[in-house]
């Protein structure tokens, strides 16, 4: 009998992986940014034109969300991602500052082994590839077990056009048996310098443990503030259209709304207008017991997932127009569902009585899962908005904006991006909206410009054979011996 160790195939397959991705690197670190660029707009032009069928099959194999806003995420990353890195310089001389005689020279990390999510492993996917080798990085992919078929369709695609375009053979490249033990052999191989986790938090732990940097684009728990300057019919709408998209599986999207008591009825009207339901206890108590399974983990089958769907999971019927789930919430605390990411349209209500007590019970839903991603405050008041700048422990705060579309950088002028750095809480090494330009060291040049008698340092007091006055408690003796060994030296110098 034939016996397969699918363990013992990947790990050897990543080990393969990362020694060729490295001699690749080695080739790829010679190229002109001008050459780079030309091999990403090749790649970028080319998986445009899968994009719809690459959004169908995503939507096919991992049983999430909406295939049509999947295709909407696959134009973003080939289309308008590619625009904003045109002329942004990420090898060789990136800044120089004549006045003050600095440059900064770009260099690549070298071996960036990539994690994906399967909420958007299309996306995600055409996103890492992109940026890395905008930056002359080689990048080893470990898809995700949900969406490895749709994912090594996406690579092929991109892999082919790059190399026609003259990327080195195995500069990018993906594992085709995939296992937890060959994604943990990747990450820690010795040609591996930086590992890019985008929503995995399983392999977390893993990735802390090889050693290497890591960039963690995690879970969200984001909420949106709803303060009584705000302008509510916007907010209502920026908050709908974010939660329902691809049915609320963008880590980013708002998780929460916390509203000012004023303005709470105002608020929920328009809510109700726009297609949201309010459960009733009993409701949310049976949805909210299907959401998560007993050991605290989200329950897969329930994320992507419409309204009509959970409703009818949860055995209550809502109307055909209803397009989100809300439960009122008075308390953040481990054991409630709500106040957890839900990658599906329900969100949780909180009413506080202004902006203080709302500013702390953000404070609340951004710690209770420490990974400080993403808020939102919808507000026209500006002392307010700089206060949630100012206090919250997140990596992005977004201003009157919908929370998937503003974190994208699609509503904002934040960097177009599919990894949205969560670092607050030290899960990763940045909070940024991760970009080339993360993905690099950046060497430093300076040109003399000052002497050191700019600090006092004289030559006399540097090549004097004479010594500073004695000073208390110093042995004679081991004065004299000093002053020999340092008229030794100096004379060596001289000759």
């Amino acid at each position: 009998m034939n016996i397969i160790d699918n363990d013992l195939l990947s790990i050897q397959e990543s080990r393969i992986l990362a020694e060729n991705a490295r001699e690749a690197q080695k080739k790829l670190a010679t190229f002109s940014q001008e050459k780079l660029d030309q091999i990403v707009e090749n790649m970028a032009r080319e998986i445009s034109h899968y994009a719809n069928e690459l959004a169908k099959l995503s939507s096919d194999e991992t049983d999430y969300g909406i295939w049509q806003d999947k295709y909407i995420k696959n134009r973003f990353v080939c289309e308008y991602l590619p625009a904003a890195l045109q002329g942004m310089r990420c090898v060789g001389i990136i800044r120089e500052d004549e006045k003050n005689k600095t440059m900064d020279v770009g260099v690549p990390v070298g071996v960036i082994a990539a994690l994906c999510p399967a909420t958007s492993p299309v996306s995600t996917t055409i996103y890492k590839a992109l940026i890395a080798v905008k930056s002359g990085n080689a990048m080893i992919f470990s898809p995700h077990p949900r969406a490895k078929n749709v994912m090594g369709r996406t690579l092929d695609v991109l892999i082919s056009a790059a190399e026609e375009s003259g990327l080195p053979e195995g500069a990018l490249a993906y594992l085709h048996t995939v296992t937890q033990s060959g994604t943990v052999e990747l990450m820690n191989h010795p040609a591996t310098s930086l590992i890019i986790n985008t929503g995995v938090p399983g392999m977390l732990k893993a990735a802390h443990q090889s050693g290497k940097p890591v960039i963690f684009g995690g879970a969200g728990n984001g909420p949106a503030f709803i303060e009584r300057t705000a302008d509510i019919k916007q907010a209502v709408r920026d908050i709908i259209i974010s939660k329902t998209f691809d049915n609320g599986i963008v880590s980013a999207a708002e998780q929460s709304i916390v509203v000012d008591s004023c303005i709470h009825q105002e608020v929920k009207k328009e809510l109700e207008q726009n297609g949201a339901y309010f459960m009733t206890d009993e409701e949310a108590n049976k949805l909210g017991a299907l959401l998560f399974r007993p050991d605290g983990s989200l329950d897969s089958e329930m994320v992507g997932k419409n309204a009509r769907e959970l409703a009818k999971k949860a055995g209550f019927f809502v109307s055909s127009n209803v397009v989100l789930l809300l439960s009122e919430q008075k308390y953040v605390f481990d054991k409630n569902p709500y106040s957890k990411e839900k990658l599906c349209p329900v969100l949780a209500y909180y009413i506080e009585d202004d902006w203080m007590h709302a500013c702390e019970k953000c404070i609340e839903l951004l710690l209770s899962e420490r990974n400080g991603h993403t808020l939102v405050i919808h507000s026209k008041d500006e002392d307010v908005i700089r206060q949630f700048a100012l206090k919250k422990p997140v990596g992005r705060v977004l201003v009157n904006t919908p929370a998937t579309f503003g974190s994208m950088g699609v509503t904002t002028n934040l960097f177009p991006a599919m990894t949205l750095g969560s670092g607050s809480a030290g899960e990763g090494i940045t909070t940024d909206n991760v970009s080339p330009m993360n993905l690099i060291y950046v060497r430093k040049v300076g040109y003399g410009v000052r002497k050191p008698e700019a600090i006092g340092l004289s030559e006399e007091r540097v090549f004097s054979a004479e010594l500073p006055v004695q000073q208390p408690g110093i042995n004679q003796e081991n004065m004299k011996m000093l002053q020999r060994i340092l008229e030794g030296v100096i004379s060596e110098l001289k000759r």
